[in-house]
């Protein structure tokens, strides 16, 4: 999901609006987008595209009730029949002509929806769940944070704990400090939300295509604990 922030920086050295839309490889080349009319919806993946269905699903495997976070579905003549010769994942999810996205989304009554995270990237704290892309919103509004990804790390405590790793960003003369960061959160989230730690790095994992690797990060936290 685009960051609010980055959003409202583009806005502000370009002075051209950004239409954020959503699509992924199985369902090429996009299933929702913005108009490029009307107020910004930052955060907003838009509307569906002519031709494209969507429903949110919840873990009974219904529609969840209107506003309510849920597996997003979708169903529309750019989705994939399969993937080759891979019955057994392609079955994990197809459902009769519905793709399973595996990312979960809101929708509001205008029928924009918004993207809330990856259904694996969840963390669970104390029994509460916890979405990474909003902990990162909240830490992206800080003017000297370039980057920062959000991961659930186990904890003994509370199941899961909240971890952030930010990046500097070069163009501010103040220094990103883990205290400073957790105060910030404190003012702008619950309690659970709020990350146990904060790691300053230099970089962070990136994809081929410049995509932050949540999975990188919690791959490298498991080794760590399995050294102590």
């Amino acid at each position: 999901a685009l960051h609010s922030a980055v959003a409202k920086r583009w806005r502000e050295l370009t002075k051209t609006p950004i239409a954020e839309g959503y699509g992924l490889t199985e369902t090429s080349p996009v299933v929702s987008f913005n108009p490029l009319t009307g107020n910004p919806r930052d955060g907003s993946i838009g509307i569906p595209a002519p031709g494209t269905d969507v429903r949110l699903v919840g873990d009974d495997g219904q529609d969840v009730a209107a506003g309510a976070p849920g597996e997003l579905w979708v169903r529309g003549p750019q989705v994939m029949r399969g993937y080759w010769n891979a019955e057994e994942e392609t079955a994990k999810v197809m459902h009769d002509g519905w793709f399973a996205t595996g990312d979960v989304a809101v929708m509001d009554e205008a029928g924009f929806m918004r993207i809330v995270d990856r259904k694996k990237d969840m963390v669970l704290v104390s029994g509460f769940n916890v979405y990474p892309n909003e902990v990162e919103d909240v830490i992206a509004q800080m003017d000297n944070v370039l980057e920062v990804a959000v991961i659930g790390v186990t904890d003994g405590k509370t199941g899961e704990a909240v971890r952030a790793y930010v990046v500097q960003n070069p163009e501010s003369t103040r220094e990103v400090m883990p205290a400073d960061v957790l105060a910030h959160c404190k003012q702008h989230l619950a309690a659970y939300k709020v990350p146990k730690l904060v790691v300053v790095r230099d970089e962070l994992p990136k994809s081929p295509i410049g995509k932050v690797l949540r999975k990188d990060l919690r791959k490298a936290v498991a080794e760590e604990m399995k050294q102590h």
